[in-house]
């Protein structure tokens, strides 16, 4: 409605409410002669307020959106309005020798009656645009459901009351609390939880449903949406509050559920202090800093405000990316990225040497194990050759913490790539025990902290489900039997953290990554989430194990034990130790092996530093028959 015509209405409001005050205040004895009598008071007290008005603004409000703020900038108009008649009485009185413009009573009925008429037409008009837009959309072919019956429920239900694009009739809410059952918000009754679920969408043809809790569980959160799938209803989530545009929730901010919402954990607890401490006014050295676990522990990283951040990767691009995102964070982060590659020994030495790093997390690694099982020698030049290089320069200049991010695939390898990670964990740890046992004092801590799968991370399965669904199928996966353990990002980078931090040199943390998923039941979840029907419009196809690939991925290898922490998600592995002189000498002489020998010798000698590496759906199989 336009700003003029809530202008002339209020003007309208305020005059009427002028002309009831005289006549409440003369109890309705009154003739024509009085009202026109009165008539310059009455016009007084509407020239008084539009004039306040034009103060306080208070015809800037949209009506379809009036809500408690509206009605406290109309009280702010109408005091300020009695101050300034108030003000024009004295005045007349004792400059003019009049009488009152506004008679104080007059002024206090005329008042409240406008306070209260300039609410009630606004509240008006708003529950009529609302009625004749619910009352379209009652006919609509959408019709939803809400899941939570408190402050975000109703906030929910009112975004989509207000919004004039959303044809969407909302028949009522779901709700876990026994006692908000049978009891209406707004007109709509309240359910209990999923239990008539199936009964009210039979019955008012519900199409959809909309998750409206704030911390709701991740396990109930599966809960509903199993449900809503199995009765063709699509799935929908308000986000977090830290998430609405400028404090308030907007229709567009309500987003279909992703299969990441039903596979990440309920919140972790961190120990910040510590971590703080560990972090705080340090010099901070990322490598990988560019990829999906690098990009984010410099996020978290950056949280901690430590002394300088540095940024190393090898990919120009992303990191070009990441330095842009930390200049418009205005966190007034001091960092510096550098462009290089960890296999790089004299541009290594000349960064550690020049920021001299208290901290360093080495997160720069080769990952994706059919390219890494393709091009066995740069796996082993990144993962083994560049951790060594890192860990004898950081010894050398006295680092205080190195933290290794390893990977469950270093556990009972099957491929090239968990070989190498897995050596290189064994490097670092037994020249953790080789400094623990020469060097009583300042020497560099060595910690190695090992996950499975991360959500989103660039090459997990998620992204490219999602691509293939995009296309139109079919989804390809790789065994009906894979399993595979996965963890958010943020959460794994928490961890990373919380485990460098509570190290005290030589341990391997391992994550609690919960219970593994099938691949196949993930694929087929996420297909029902794309609205598509399994097997019908999305087909699945198995494509068989790629080189190198497990079909269950293990967080621990046979002989290995783990003894608990302080936190419930971090575990130690107690690993039978190595000798550092023997890894020391094997690592040489593969560096050796690099220069002239075929990929079969430096994968038959990587077989010998981890002497569980059995290689699987490879090439490298006749390795192992024939030692």
């Amino acid at each position: 409605m336009p700003k003029w015509v809530i202008s002339i209405l209020d003007a309208f409001v305020l005059g009427l409410s002028a002309l009831l005050g005289f006549l409440i205040r003369y109890n309705f004895d009154f003739t024509i002669a009085d009202i026109l009598e009165n008539a310059f008071g009455i016009f007084v007290f509407v020239v008084s307020g539009v004039f306040v008005s034009l103060i306080t603004k208070s015809y800037d409000g949209i009506v379809r959106l009036v809500g408690i703020k509206d009605v406290v900038i109309l009280f702010k108009t109408i005091v300020l309005n009695i101050l300034l008649i108030a003000g024009l009485n004295l005045f007349s009185e004792y400059f003019l020798n009049a009488e009152y413009f506004v008679p104080t009573a007059v002024l206090i009925i005329a008042s409240l009656l406008s306070l209260v008429f300039l609410v009630i037409y606004r509240f008006l008009f708003k529950e009529l645009l609302v009625y004749l837009k619910t009352g379209s959309n009652e006919k609509s072919d959408r019709v939803g459901l809400i899941f939570g019956a408190g402050e975000a429920g109703t906030i929910t239900l009112e975004v989509i009351k207000r919004d004039s694009n959303t044809n969407l009739f909302i028949h009522g809410f779901l709700d876990d609390d026994p006692k908000k059952e049978g009891k209406q918000i707004d007109g709509k009754i309240v359910y209990r939880g999923l239990s008539r679920l199936e009964e009210i969408v039979k019955k008012y043809k519900v199409t959809e449903l909309i998750i409206a809790i704030q911390d709701l569980s991740v396990q109930r959160k599966r809960e509903i949406t199993d449900e809503c799938l199995k009765l063709n209803l699509h799935v929908s989530i308000v986000p977090p509050i830290k998430h609405w545009v400028n404090g308030g929730l907007q229709s567009q901010a309500i987003r279909d559920v992703k299969i990441e919402d039903l596979l990440g954990r309920d919140q972790i607890s961190l120990d910040k202090n510590n971590v703080n401490e560990d972090l705080k006014n340090k010099v901070v050295l990322v490598t990988g800093a560019a990829g999906t676990i690098g990009s984010e522990l410099v996020r978290q990283i950056a949280y901690y405000q430590p002394k300088l951040l540095i940024l190393l990767d090898q990919a120009e691009s992303p990191l070009y990316e990441l330095e842009q995102e930390l200049k418009q964070s205005m966190l007034g982060l001091k960092y510096v990225a550098i462009l290089s590659d960890v296999r790089n020994r004299r541009r290594m030495n000349f960064v550690l040497r020049t920021y001299l790093p208290n901290v360093i997390f080495h997160a720069a690694a080769y990952k994706h194990v059919p390219m890494m099982e393709n091009y066995p020698e740069e796996s082993i030049k990144c993962n083994i050759l560049g951790t060594q290089i890192l860990a004898d320069l950081a010894v050398i200049m006295k680092v205080e913490k190195f933290v290794l991010v390893s990977t469950d695939k270093a556990v009972n390898p099957t491929n090239v790539m968990g070989a190498t990670k897995r050596a290189a964990e064994i490097y670092v740890q037994s020249l953790n025990t080789y400094l623990e046992e020469n060097h009583k004092q300042h020497y560099t801590k060595f910690i190695t902290t090992r996950f499975g799968n991360v959500l989103g991370s660039s090459g997990s399965v998620i992204p490219l489900f999602k691509n293939q669904i995009l296309r139109g199928g079919p989804v390809t996966v790789t065994h009906p039997d894979i399993t595979r353990y996965f963890m958010t990002i943020p959460e794994a980078c928490q961890l990373v953290l919380e485990a460098g931090a509570m190290g005290s040199g030589g341990e391997i943390f391992v994550f609690d990554m919960g219970q593994p998923l099938k691949i196949l039941d993930l694929a087929r979840k996420m297909i029902q989430l794309s609205g598509k029907k399994n097997y019908e419009e999305i087909k699945i196809e198995f494509t068989g194990l790629r080189d190198g690939e497990k079909l269950f991925e293990e967080l621990l290898n046979d002989s290995e034990t783990v003894r608990i922490t302080h936190h419930p998600k971090i575990l130690i592995a107690k690993v039978t130790p190595v000798n550092f002189s023997k890894i020391e000498g094997q690592i040489l002489l593969l560096s050796k092996l690099i220069e002239s020998s075929s990929e079969n010798d430096l994968v038959s000698h990587l077989k010998a530093i981890v002497p569980e590496y059995v290689s699987s759906s490879s090439r490298f199989e006749i390795l192992d028959r024939m030692n």
